[in-house]
This record gives C-alpha cells, structure tokens and sequence, in this order.
C-alpha cells in the first residue's frame, strides 16, 4: 500500500450559539514527509459547521483523486457520521434524520462526501480533544485504552502521543481562525 495522507481537523466555536459568535477551523495536512497546516473562520457560525468546515477545507486542498486518507476528528458528530453511516439513511430519506427533521448543515455535508467519494478510501477517527500528555494528572494509558477502543488496537502508544499532539496543533489552528475573524 501507498502512502496513506492523514488530516488532522478541529473546529471551534467562541458564542456559540450566539448571534454575535466567531468560529474558527484548522486542519493538518500530512503526507510522508510532507506537512501542511491551513486554518480560518468566519462569523455568525456554529461549532459543528466549523469542525465540517475543517475536513472539507483539508480534503479541497489535495490535488489528486483516488487517495487513502485517515482523518483525525475529535468531533463525534463529524466521525459518527462516516463509521455509523448516518449519511446513507439521510441521502435515501431525501435529507430527512431520524426524527424526521431536515438534517441540519446540509449543504456542509453534501459537499463534505462529494469531496470524500473521490478517494479511493477515506476512514474517520475519533481523538478525545484538549488532552494535556503533559500533565501529571493526565492518565495516558486510560486515554490511550479508550482511544484504542474506539479505533482499533493497531495504535502503538507513540503513534497515539503523536495524533494527540496533532490535535491540540489544529485546535490552536482554530482558535488563530476565531482570532482573524472578531
């Protein structure tokens, strides 16, 4: 197998939920050695468009098809929604959830797998956000147990260091969006 390009996104939000909020996004571009870090944000947004906004902005940047791609989220809604393949039943239901509401960012998420189904596989991974590896107070191998739980146990300790550290990167990357955009 080829080289697998990894992305690592975060999106933030300052007000949510507030007429007069700033979200920001960031996002990290990696292939073998190569890496790349781009970032940005907009007004009068939610957290969830931002985190969407991440991986979209990640996935506009590459200039080929047909890739293998692991993204690195640690927004649920974002990885819950490719490895629980709730975008299957919403496109078959016309755009309509579970509980028969129009989904919500739609146009987020149809560009979002337009983008994805030109790659030859795209897989999500969830990372637990804001986890200081740092600290004293910090259990890694409780953080390192559940991270594999939730995506597999192909995860060495170091590999695991290195995608939280990635992590807190883009989201310092999204707070530089939030910053740009007050």
């Amino acid at each position: 197998m080829g080289t697998i390009l990894k992305l690592y996104t975060d999106g933030a939000c300052s007000g949510n939920q507030h007429d007069t909020n700033v979200g920001g996004w960031g996002a990290i571009l990696e292939f073998g050695e190569h890496k790349k870090e781009i970032h940005g944000g907009e007004k009068n947004t939610t957290n969830n468009r931002m985190e969407l906004t991440a991986v979209i902005e990640a996935l506009k940047c590459l200039k080929r098809d047909g890739l293998t791609v692991q993204v690195f989220t640690d927004s649920s809604y974002v990885a819950n929604c490719f490895r629980q393949k709730w975008y299957v039943k919403w496109e078959k239901n016309g755009w309509i959830n579970s509980k028969k509401e129009p989904v919500e960012n739609k146009e987020y998420w149809e560009q979002l797998l337009a983008l994805v189904r030109r790659h030859q596989s795209v897989t999500f991974y969830q990372v637990k956000g804001h986890v200081n590896l740092d600290s004293p107070n910090t259990n890694v191998d409780k953080h390192l147990a559940k991270f594999r739980k939730l995506n597999g146990s192909e995860f060495s300790e170091e590999d695991f260091r290195y995608i939280i550290e990635m992590n807190n990167r883009v989201d310092a990357l999204a707070n530089v969006g939030i910053d740009e955009n007050r």
